[in-house]
């Protein structure tokens, strides 16, 4: 595995998580996979609060 990690560190243009699109663009490719990260929090989060809801509502229709 270390023998992959030091390849690519010696030839990033050849690693595939470098291009954005069919364009060789590092710096882009890290954004996109920060802005991916932060949206896959942020849709955990919704739906968290969405299950929470749901449960709340079963709960007070068993209630009544």
């Amino acid at each position: 595995m270390s023998e992959m990690y030091e390849y690519f560190q010696d030839f990033p243009e050849e690693n595939p998580a470098n291009y954005v699109g069919n364009r060789f663009d590092p710096a882009g490719a890290k954004r996109l996979r920060a802005e991916k990260a932060k949206l896959n929090q942020e849709q955990s989060a919704l739906d968290a609060e969405i299950l929470n809801i749901i449960e709340k509502a079963r709960q007070s229709l068993k209630q009544e």
